[in-house]
C-alpha cells in the first residue's frame, strides 16, 4: 500500500510522498492503485477530482480522506474579486470565457425529462459568503426584486424550511457574450469586495469520467458550490459527488452542500448524449417508454450484483441542493445509506420536476435506508419503480411537504421502526409494502395506477420476472402507533375501507367475474392486512380490523426539540397503550406479495423478524408495544432519536 499526501504547500510535480506532497487531489487521483490511500490536508482544493484506477474489493480500495481533525472543502467554485458597483446596490463582475473552458454554467439551462418547471435556470450560481443567491430571469427582476410567480412566494409562506423571505431578494443575473460573461448581483447593502463572493465554474467536485471505478472511498471532506445538471432517471444523472455505474463506494463523513441539483448520484447506466433526454427533446412517445428501454438498455450492459450497486453512504450531512441529496437510478442497488442529516432539499423553488426529493432512487433492489434524520425538505424518501426488497428502518422524518413517496413498486418493500412526522406522511401509488411498528403523525394516501407497466423481479436479483399495473392493496399494516396532529387531517387506516382481507375473498372476486383475464383483476382490488394498530386524537382504524387500540378523547403531546447535538421526541401517553401488546411481526406472518411472489426477508434470503426496537434493542418474548419504541411509560416520555 503506498500513502500519498496532498497539501496546499504541495507540488504536481512532487512523488506525492510525506516529505513531498502534491498540491491537488486530482494529481493523486492519476496514480493511486487499489489499496492505496491519499490523505489530504487542510485547505481549499478547487478543482474537480476525477480517479483514473479503480479498486479491487471493499478490502483493497482506494481511500480518499481528509487529514484528522483538519477541514478540507473541494468547491466547484472560484473566488471573485474586483466587483464594480454600478448603483442602488447593484454591482457587476466580467469573466473572461476562457476561464470556464468547455462548461460555463451561465450559459448552460437546465434542461432534461421531467424537469416541468425550467423556469429558465442556469446551472450557475452566485454566492455570498457561501450563502446561494437567487437566480432572476431578468435585470430588471434582479434589480428591482419584485415578487415573482415561480416559487419565491412559496418560500415566504414556508416558514418550516427556515428561509429568510429577504433572502430571495439577493438575486443575480447574468449576459454571457462571445468572449465574455457579465455577472450582475443584487447585494443590497452589502460590498462584496469586502466579503467571500464565489461563483460555480465546474460540474463535478469528485466524479470519475469513466465507469466501472470501483471501490472508492471518500471520507471527512466538505464538497459544495458545483453546476450540476438537472438528473433524470433517462440521462447520466449527475451528481456533486457521484459514482458514476460502478460498484462498493463508501462516501462517508462528509458534509455536501449547495450542489444546483443532486448531491450523491448513484447513477443511471451510460448512454450516448443522443439517446440521453429524448422525451424531453423529441416529445414523440411518454417519457415511461424511454424509461423501459434505459432499463432494458441497462440490463444489456451487465446490471447486475457482481457489476455495479453496492454502495454505503453513512454518516454524511447533506444539505441546501435543488433536486435531491442523494438519487439514483438502478445503480443504487443492494446498498446501504445510513446515518445521514438531510435537509433544505428542494426547498427554493427556482425549478421544478418530478425527481425532486431528499432520496430520490429507482430499483433499490434490496437497498437498506436506516437511522437517517431527513427534515425541511419538499420531499423525504421517494422510491419510484421497482422497489423491491428494500427497506426504510428507524428514520426520522420531520418538516417535510411530504415523507414517503411510492410509486409503481410491487414489492416486497418493508418500512418499519420510523417516525413520520410531517403533515403528510405517507403517498403510496404502489402495492406490496408492508408497515410496521412505525408512528406516524401525518396523512396516508393510497391510489391504483392502471396505465403504467413497471418491473418486478426474481427475489434478491435485477433479473426480471414480469411486469404489472399497479391495482391498489397488498399491503400490511401491523402494530403501527397513529398520532393525529392537524385537527382534521385524515390520519390512520381507514383509508383501505372497503378492502378484502383475504387471498380467499380475491380469488372468489375474480372467479365470480370470468369468463376474462386482464380486465379481471382491474375491477377487484387486492386484499389489505390491517391489524393491531393503535389510534390516538382522532386517527381512524380499517373497519374490517380486528385488534386494536383508539382512544378518541387521550390528548397525546407530539413534538420534536432539539438540545444541542440531540434530537429529541416528546411524547404523552395514556397507560392503556402501554397495557396494549402487539405481536411481534415475522417473514411468516407479513406473507408474500402477490404478483411478484416474494417474501419479506432479508437480503441473503434469511427469515426477518422484526424484535428489535427503534433504538435496536432486543425485544424478548412474542409480543411488543405499539409503535417504534418498547421501553415508554404512561404519560410524559422523551426518547433522544437522532445525535449529531
Amino acid at each position: 500500500m503506498t500513502v500519498y499526501i496532498v497539501s496546499k504547500q504541495g507540488d504536481d510535480r512532487n512523488s506525492g510522498q510525506l516529505k513531498s506532497p502534491f498540491l491537488t487531489i486530482n494529481r493523486a487521483a492519476q496514480v493511486a492503485q487499489a489499496g492505496d490511500k491519499v490523505v489530504i490536508h487542510q485547505g481549499t482544493y478547487r478543482e474537480r477530482v476525477n480517479p483514473q484506477h479503480a479498486g479491487k474489493s471493499p478490502q483493497q480500495m482506494i481511500t480518499y480522506q481528509a487529514a484528522k481533525d483538519e477541514r478540507v472543502i473541494i468547491k466547484g467554485s472560484e473566488e471573485v474579486t474586483n466587483w464594480e458597483s454600478v448603483g442602488n446596490g447593484i454591482w457587476e463582475h466580467v469573466v473572461s470565457n476562457s476561464a470556464f473552458g468547455s462548461f460555463n454554467p451561465f450559459n448552460f439551462k437546465l434542461n432534461g425529462d421531467w424537469l416541468e418547471q425550467p423556469n429558465g435556470r442556469h446551472a450557475g450560481a452566485v454566492y455570498l459568503d457561501g450563502r446561494a443567491l437567487f437566480e432572476a430571469a431578468s435585470y430588471d427582476e434582479m434589480a428591482n426584486g419584485y415578487p415573482r410567480n415561480d416559487g419565491y412566494e412559496y418560500v415566504t409562506q414556508k416558514k418550516v424550511h427556515n428561509v429568510d423571505p429577504q433572502w430571495t431578494t439577493y438575486r443575480w443575473f447574468a449576459e454571457v457574450n462571445t468572449d465574455e460573461t457579465i455577472i450582475f448581483a443584487n447585494f443590497h447593502q452589502v460590498n462584496p469586495n469586502q466579503r467571500l463572493t464565489e461563483i460555480n465554474v465546474r460540474k463535478y467536485c469528485f466524479y470519475p469520467d469513466q465507469t466501472g471505478i470501483n471501490y472508492i472511498c471518500v471520507e471527512g471532506f466538505e464538497m459544495a458550490q458545483a453546476a450540476t445538471n438537472w438528473a433524470p432517471p433517462t440521462a447520466e444523472q449527475e451528481g456533486m459527488i457521484g459514482v458514476n455505474w460502478s460498484k462498493g463506494w463508501v462516501i462517508r463523513n462528509n458534509d455536501l452542500h449547495d450542489s444546483k441539483c443532486s448531491a450523491i448520484s448513484l447513477g443511471s447506466v451510460p448512454m450516448a448524449k443522443q439517446d440521453q433526454n429524448q422525451f424531453a427533446r423529441l416529445h414523440d412517445k411518454p417519457g415511461y417508454q424511454y424509461q423501459i428501454e434505459t432499463m432494458f438498455h441497462a440490463i444489456q450492459s451487465g446490471w447486475d450484483k457482481q457489476h455495479v450497486g453496492s454502495h454505503v453512504i453513512d454518516h454524511n450531512q447533506i444539505h441546501d441542493c435543488g433536486q435531491a441529496g442523494i438519487i439514483g437510478y438502478l445503480g443504487g442497488i443492494f446498498s446501504q445509506i445510513a446515518n445521514n442529516h438531510i435537509y433544505r432539499i428542494g426547498t427554493r423553488y427556482e425549478f421544478g420536476g418530478w425527481e425532486i426529493a431528499a432520496l430520490k432512487l429507482h430499483a433499490p433492489i434490496d437497498t437498506v435506508i436506516e437511522r437517517n434524520l431527513i427534515e425541511n425538505c419538499s420531499l423525504g424518501i421517494w422510491l419510484d419503480w421497482q422497489a423491491q426488497g428494500t427497506r426504510i428502518t428507524k428514520n426520522v422524518l420531520a418538516d417535510n411537504l411530504r415523507d414517503l413517496l411510492f410509486e409503481v413498486n410491487h414489492g416486497p418493500f418493508l418500512v418499519d421502526d420510523n417516525l413520520l412526522l410531517s403533515d403528510e406522511a405517507i403517498n403510496e401509488f404502489s402495492q406490496g409494502g408492508a408497515f410496521v411498528n412505525n408512528l406516524i403523525a401525518g396523512t396516508s394516501a393510497i391510489q391504483s395506477v392502471l396505465n403504467r407497466t413497471t418491473p418486478y423481479h426474481v427475489p434478491h436479483s435485477t433479473q426480471i420476472k414480469g411486469y404489472a399495473c399497479v391495482y391498489g392493496g397488498d399491503d400490511r399494516y401491523f402494530n403501527n402507533l397513529f398520532i393525529r396532529q392537524v385537527k382534521g387531517a385524515s390520519v390512520g387506516t381507514h383509508i383501505y375501507n372497503g378492502s378484502l382481507t383475504s387471498m380467499k375473498q380475491f380469488v372468489s372476486q375474480v372467479e365470480q367475474r370470468l369468463p376474462g383475464d386482464v380486465e379481471l383483476f382491474e375491477t377487484v382490488r387486492q386484499p389489505a392486512y390491517i391489524n393491531y394498530n393503535a389510534y390516538f386524537v382522532g386517527a381512524t382504524a380499517f373497519n374490517m380490523e380486528e385488534t386494536n387500540l383508539i382512544e378518541e378523547k387521550w390528548q397525546t403531546k407530539l413534538a420534536l426539540k432539539r438540545v444541542k447535538n440531540q434530537v429529541i421526541l416528546t411524547i404523552d401517553l395514556p397507560v392503556d397503550l402501554i397495557q396494549f401488546e402487539t405481536p411481534i411481526q415475522e417473514t411468516s406472518s407479513l406473507g408474500e406479495v402477490r404478483l411478484a411472489g416474494a417474501k419479506f426477508d432479508n437480503p441473503d434470503g434469511t427469515p426477518i423478524r422484526l424484535n428489535h426496537d427503534f433504538f435496536n434493542k432486543k425485544i424478548d418474548g412474542d409480543t411488543r408495544l405499539a409503535g417504534p419504541f418498547t421501553e415508554l411509560k404512561s404519560g410524559h416520555n422523551e426518547q433522544v432519536v437522532f445525535e449529531f
